[in-house]
């Protein structure tokens, strides 16, 4: 477990010096406070990154105390964090990853003033909820550009578990924009290990792949990388990734992580964030495409959008029209 427990408080002005600054329901003098746990770190510059950067915009917006912690991974370890934030007077806590929701659900019983939040997982007691991006369209839509910006018509997918949505909806998104692409796909069963991401990589480029997907935190940058290196070509993961390299970089799947974290804030703060699970997409704006590559002329850009609008309109993808 890190040794680092960060205490930042935020005590905004009162309402009436800035009466447009909230619609919110908790407003009292006395901040409420907010807890966030991470499996890794905050500086990956991926995922855990963007759980800070949520807590940040809760920050921004709530008359908070925020604690964090790095690094806990085992249930022990989030037991005795949790156990922290309670002595502090933490009411809402944040799991940064799909591995949290499990452990919330045992625990929650033993810790009944607080609402555990998760991601991507399955959230069963009544104080538990788990926030889910429904990834299957984003992976659809960055596999429908990598397959248009390729040249040799294999693509590569570097992924770290095989119950990903965006990785069956790269496949099919690439096979709609080209029936002829073959895509390789390689599972390292981690979310982090760089060592086994360049391993598959390796084994990628033998296979003559020129773009690929390196769809988990922890590595993705490194892949990125040594793409970039070899003149060949990436679909960014999580975050807008072009400024890894605009001629390497084809577009990013980007999930808005904060989106995520401002709305559970707002439903809380309300005294109506419900228990269970919610689903969010393109239509709530928590997922979206990020810049194209210069490479990606401006007649595919604008045809892929009209697919995004539809999509958002009907929920219906292009092969479903």
């Amino acid at each position: 477990m890190s040794k680092r427990l960060a205490i930042i408080t935020i005590l905004f002005f009162s309402m009436s010096l800035f009466p447009a600054c909230s619609n919110t329901s908790i407003q009292t003098t006395e901040p409420w406070k907010v807890g966030l746990i991470v499996p890794d770190t905050i500086s990956d510059q991926v995922w855990g990154t963007k759980g800070y950067k949520g807590l940040l915009t809760i920050q921004s917006t709530y008359n908070v105390v925020r604690f964090f912690e790095e690094g806990i991974r085992s249930k022990e370890g989030v037991i005795t964090t949790i156990r922290e934030f309670q002595s502090n007077g933490v009411t809402l806590v944040f799991g940064h990853d799909s591995s949290y929701s499990s452990i919330f659900n045992e625990i929650a019983e033993d810790f009944p003033t607080i609402h555990f939040v998760s991601f991507n997982g399955n959230a069963t007691e009544s104080n538990t909820t788990s926030l889910n991006f429904e990834s299957y369209a984003m992976g659809y839509f960055g596999g429908m550009t990598a397959a248009y910006g390729s040249d040799t018509g294999h693509l590569g997918v570097i992924g770290a578990y095989d119950w990903q949505p965006e990785i069956k909806g790269f496949v099919d998104g690439a096979k709609f924009q080209n029936k002829d692409s073959v895509v390789h796909v390689k599972y390292i069963n981690d979310w982090d290990d760089k060592d086994k991401a360049i391993v598959a990589l390796d084994n990628l480029m033998r296979e003559n792949v020129d773009v690929v997907y390196p769809a988990g935190d922890g590595y993705n940058v490194t892949v990125i990388e040594q793409l970039k290196d070899q003149g060949l070509y990436a679909i960014g993961f999580v975050s807008d990734q072009w400024d890894l390299g605009e001629n390497t970089v084809l577009t990013s799947t980007v999930q808005n992580v904060e989106t995520l974290y401002k709305e559970a804030a707002k439903l809380y703060s309300q005294e109506n964030l419900p228990a269970g699970n919610l689903f969010f997409d393109f239509q709530e704006d928590a997922i979206m495409l990020g810049k194209f590559s210069p490479l990606i002329d401006e007649d595919f850009q604008n045809q892929l959008n009209v697919y995004i609008q539809k999509y958002v309109e009907t929920g219906k993808l292009p092969e479903e029209e």
